[in-house]
């Protein structure tokens, strides 16, 4: 059986799973925010500089950006806009001249308004109000909710975000804090994030958080949460330098400079969610008993699976979940829980049970996020171990962090590798896991 092509999109079209998400024309190099959030009021205001680069010649082109936001001012190289408009997701600029194939192009957008979480398919998604603060959770296409973006994963780009609130609340985001002042009430947070970064990772934590350092370890681990959790957290978070260790040792170094930050909010989320160099969990995944960890591991597995390797398309999100949800195995078998051979037949089990409907490389946008693409991932790669033998396995593991990291990357592209770490062909196993819906 020979594998489908991985075809482009088609013309106009970034990805056909959110067709109406990111622009073809041009490409992003780096955001620069610049922003003032009143919590009491839900306020946003500030504005967006966009460097970015023409990929064709442009007479306009579009942003992604909510319709709760209103935009006041749009200028590209220093020159105002001919004319914008803000319609059904969409910022659309026209150019005061022409800009042709291969033209620096400066963009700032001066908005503001009252952020709320875009409603899709997969529920509410983006900037979010808690009870007391504020969260994003960007994925897939939430991004869009609190800055104008070209807002596809397969756009990467450095974040420097600077955002003034008040000063009871601690504010996190991306990267390394280089600046925090206070002025009057208002404190002023300034982030960069210089690693490429996809727009729907970028993530703004706001809330009423102790700000603690875990024990010292190569990679920094901070956290932030409510003072009245810090006993849950201290037991239910207290094994992370371990699965740092774990996982820089089976998946090569952590990808990030500024470390790695857990936030759990005073609220309750229905799942932890990840960010580039972020995870974000609610106060009901920290309750004293370590019921968590396995979501703990997921999250933190993600910066390597995700967040520096990113999957180009949506469709190829197995390699995102499907991966994470191996790490989870892997943490499992290294601190005495069930290995992942145990797993692997549990879980085998129940997807032999569930409907025999879902193409893992191309599930669906409605699908993509269903638990079965998470678990015949992990399936996938358990049965790749098992092939290729523990050391080639792991080494194939290091060299797609390596090869990848910070950039993007399909399905066949690990097919390739694989191929690589391999004395025999693995076709047999790509066409029984990847490309039939069938459960092998």
């Amino acid at each position: 059986m020979k594998s489908p092509a991985h075809k482009a999109p088609s013309s106009g079209v970034v990805d056909p799973y959110l067709p109406r998400n990111g622009n073809v024309g041009y490409t992003v190099s780096r955001y620069e925010l610049d922003l003032e959030y009143r919590v009491a009021i839900n306020r946003l205001s500030g504005t967006a500089t966009i460097t970015a680069v023409t990929l064709t010649e442009l007479a306009d082109f579009t942003l992604d950006l909510s319709s709760a936001l209103s935009v006041s001012k749009v200028s590209v190289n220093g020159k105002r806009a001919a004319r914008f408009s803000c319609r059904d997701g969409k910022l659309r600029v026209t150019l005061p001249t022409k800009l042709a194939a291969g033209a620096a192009m400066s963009v700032v957008v001066r908005y503001g308004g009252n952020p709320k979480p875009l409603r899709t398919l997969w529920g509410d998604v983006g900037f979010e109000e808690l009870s007391d603060g504020a969260l994003v959770a960007g994925q897939p296409n939430g991004a869009a909710s609190w800055f104008p973006c070209n807002d596809h994963p397969s756009i990467k780009a450095a974040f420097r975000i600077q955002i003034s609130t008040e000063s009871a609340y601690r504010v996190i985001a991306n990267g390394k804090l280089v600046s925090r002042r206070a002025r009057a009430s208002q404190t002023v947070w300034i982030f960069e994030q210089p690693e490429p970064t996809s727009t729907y990772l970028i993530t703004l934590q706001i809330g009423v958080y102790e700000s603690q350092r875990l024990a010292r370890t190569p990679v920094t681990i901070r956290a932030a949460l409510p003072e009245r959790l810090k006993s849950e957290f201290d037991h239910d978070f207290a094994r992370q330098p371990e699965m740092v260790e774990l996982f820089t040792e089976l998946f090569g170094p952590y990808p990030l400079a500024a470390g790695y930050t857990v936030v759990v909010t005073d609220d309750e989320l229905d799942i932890p969610l990840e960010a580039q160099g972020i995870s974000i969990f609610g106060a009901n995944h920290c309750d004293g008993t370590r019921a968590s960890e396995q979501l703990i591991a997921h999250e933190l597995a993600h910066q390597w699976f995700g967040n520096s390797v990113t999957a180009r398309s949506w469709r190829d999100i197995w390699l995102h979940e499907g991966f994470a949800c191996y790490a989870e195995w892997l943490w499992s078998e290294r601190s005495g829980g069930p290995d992942a051979d145990e797993l692997a037949q549990l879980h085998h089990k129940e997807l032999a049970q569930k409907p025999q409907d879902l193409l893992l490389t191309d599930p669906g946008p409605r699908l993509m996020f269903d638990d079965r693409v998470y678990k015949r991932g992990a399936l996938t790669l358990h049965a790749l171990r098992r092939q290729l033998g523990d050391q080639n396995f792991f080494v194939l593991l290091q060299d797609w962090t390596t090869r990848y990291r910070h950039s993007n990357a399909v399905t066949d592209d690990f097919i390739n590798l694989a191929a690589k770490h391999s004395d025999e062909t693995l076709r047999p196993l790509w066409d029984a896991w990847l490309y039939a819906t069938e459960v092998p």
